[in-house]
């Protein structure tokens, strides 16, 4: 059976691949290797229908505005059996007279990446992929066919009223490694997106310091006080959000191997840096990162640092025994 890949993110991981190459890359490298297409091709789903999805997807790209351009054989280019498609990177470049701050930045990257479909007309849906072009990662959500709120992150909603309306919240935290969440209040003043995940940035009443917590950790439900607090203190808070992020990831560093052409190439090459044997991915949380490389299976493999790569293997460990054999995934 097909593995139920929801079509937006068909889509993302398209555009992600697409932006993703110089040279462009051939139908048959596309069907193979971008997630979506993949795991449909390995269920058995014959390639004449594969095809007919990447042409469907490939339109409905188009008719979004997003400019895909095919490249054919240079020496017959109406020749497209071996065509290579790409999304030119100049086609997403702002002006190079523009320039944003880091606040700014933060804005257009929450506002772009809460925005639906329906909210954003087509001229603001271009807008925001050309901000994508500024440096935000690319395997991040593309405004018009993957909102980014979702059900994954309940606890959302509430603290973006409580920001608004400088009120104190409550919620229980449930950290690695610990048995039993706790209790945390703060002064809720900013949510940012980093490495695709959310963070609630505040101050910590119990210790007045700033501390950023990932709703994905959050158990249970967020609890808004009558307390407020002063509405200045948002001033700003984004950009020290990010930059507190920023600083935690370039203290942390994993040196991979990555399969070249497969998913984990695509979207972790997008974010590393390259290094003699293989790519260094700098990282906030190595419990996180892990989640993500087992993900990827046999593409990815961690050299260091082994705390990482041990939790890697205890995970892969976890799925091979949650499935005996013969058992179905």
């Amino acid at each position: 059976m097909a593995a139920r890949i929801p079509a937006e993110e068909r889509l993302t991981n398209l555009v992600v691949a697409l932006m993703a190459t110089e040279i462009g890359l051939t139908k048959q490298q596309i069907l193979d290797n971008v997630s979506g297409y993949r795991q449909r091709a390995s269920a058995g789903t014959r390639s004449d229908a594969l095809e007919k999805m990447f042409e469907r997807d490939k339109e409905e790209l188009r008719s979004l505005g997003v400019p895909i351009e095919t490249i054919g054989d240079a020496a017959d280019p109406n020749d497209l059996r071996e065509a290579r498609y790409r999304i030119p990177q100049a086609e997403y470049d702002l002006p190079s007279d523009i320039e944003f701050t880091p606040a700014e930045l933060a804005v257009l990257r929450l506002a772009g990446s809460v925005w639906s479909a329906e909210s954003a007309s087509g001229d603001a849906q271009a807008g925001v992929r050309k901000i994508r072009a500024l440096g935000i990662d690319g395997d991040e959500p593309i405004i018009g066919f993957a909102p980014r709120i979702t059900a994954q992150d309940p606890a959302f909603a509430a603290l973006q009223a409580a920001i608004e309306k400088s009120r104190v919240v409550s919620f229980d935290y449930l950290k690695p490694g610990e048995d039993a969440p706790r209790r945390r209040t703060i002064r809720p003043l900013a949510l940012v997106d980093y490495e695709a995940r959310w963070h609630v940035f505040g101050i910590d009443v119990t210790v007045d310091e700033d501390r950023t917590f990932l709703l994905g950790r959050i158990v249970g439900d967020v609890v808004t006080s009558s307390t407020t607090f002063d509405a200045s203190l948002r001033d700003g808070a984004g950009e020290r959000a990010l930059s507190g992020l920023t600083r935690v990831a370039e203290a942390n560093s994993a040196l991979l191997e990555i399969t070249p052409g497969t998913e984990a190439a695509l979207r972790l090459g997008r974010r590393a840096r390259p290094a003699a044997q293989g790519i260094v991915v700098p990282f906030v949380d190595l419990h996180i990162l892990a989640d993500e490389l087992a993900s990827y299976g046999p593409e990815v493999r961690v050299v260091e640092p082994s705390s990482l790569r041990d939790e890697v293997i205890a995970r892969l460990r976890a799925v091979v025994a949650a499935h005996p054999e013969g058992t179905a995934l």
